[in-house]
């Protein structure tokens, strides 16, 4: 069988605590975009065979998605194996949550293809055994999402969101941000402001300390802040995807054409939407 896997943004990311347990207490709000990755499933005899389009990517046992499929068969106890080839849209150490969709939609497809009847909440609970925010992706849906991330409270966006998603060559890790976050310092002159468009807020509290490391990423937000085109410009998550919220009738391949001749000629960048 095939699934598709979405990409997510924050519309705000707020840290409020660290945990005694080393995570960080958080208050996000989450919303799918219809960027997605693609996985296909077939069973097989006893192995996980797992191979990827995007030869960076490990393949080996660190892999969510591999990671996945075995907490999948030690929970059903089945004695069976897989070949999982995913096929890669979503850049990874972005932001964009790629690798926990990619573990959620691999346990979702199990379910499926195995008939084990797992309640989305136990697949939630299964995934969040292997990181943070898959329990977000089993709901289909924007949410609020608290406790280290695994806390989800589906909501609805008031309206679609027309979005540019711009990403440099390079990534970072989550982990990093959120330990730089107590003792990072704002910038001067960087806008961290909660930012509003048609009544939604957006603010990112991991903004602080990955521009302070990578200062691209704060030209980044500030060169789209003043674009005519965009209501709001943020980084997602803990980045290195800044994104922009559009206003209405843009043509997002200027902006575009504008943004890698002004700022980096080989910026990944891609026009999606909110689902």
């Amino acid at each position: 069988m095939q699934i598709l896997a979405p990409a997510k943004i924050n519309l705000s990311l707020r840290i409020l605590d660290r945990r005694p347990d080393g995570f960080h207490e958080i208050e996000t709000f989450i919303s799918p975009i219809s960027l997605h990755d693609k996985i296909d499933i077939e069973k097989q005899n006893r192995w996980i065979d797992f191979s990827c389009d995007d030869s960076t990517l490990s393949s080996g046992e660190d892999n969510l998605v591999v990671r996945a499929a075995k907490v999948f068969f030690e929970k059903t106890k089945i004695k069976s194996g897989v070949s999982i080839k995913l096929e890669k849209k979503i850049p990874h150490g972005a932001g964009l949550g790629g690798g926990s969709s990619d573990a959620a939609a691999t346990l979702r497809a199990l379910n499926e293809l195995f008939e084990t009847k797992l309640s989305r909440e136990e697949l939630a609970q299964l995934g969040s055994t292997i990181g943070s925010d898959i329990a977000f992706f089993f709901f289909e849906s924007a949410a609020i999402c608290k406790g280290r991330g695994e806390i989800v409270e589906p909501t609805k966006l008031k309206k679609k969101l027309s979005i540019l998603l711009l990403k440099p060559a390079f990534g970072v890790s989550s982990a990093w941000a959120y330990s730089r976050w107590q003792n990072s310092k704002e910038i001067p002159g960087i806008s961290y402001q909660p930012q509003t468009f048609d009544g939604q807020a957006f603010a990112n509290d991991l903004e602080r300390p990955v521009f302070e490391k990578f200062v691209f990423l704060a030209q980044l937000k500030n060169w789209l802040m003043k674009q005519p085109e965009v209501g709001v410009a943020l980084m997602s998550g803990s980045g290195s995807t800044v994104f922009a919220v559009l206003r209405e009738k843009v043509d997002v391949d200027l902006l575009t054409k504008h943004a890698r001749e002004e700022l980096d000629r080989e910026i990944w960048a891609n026009g999606t939407q909110t689902l």
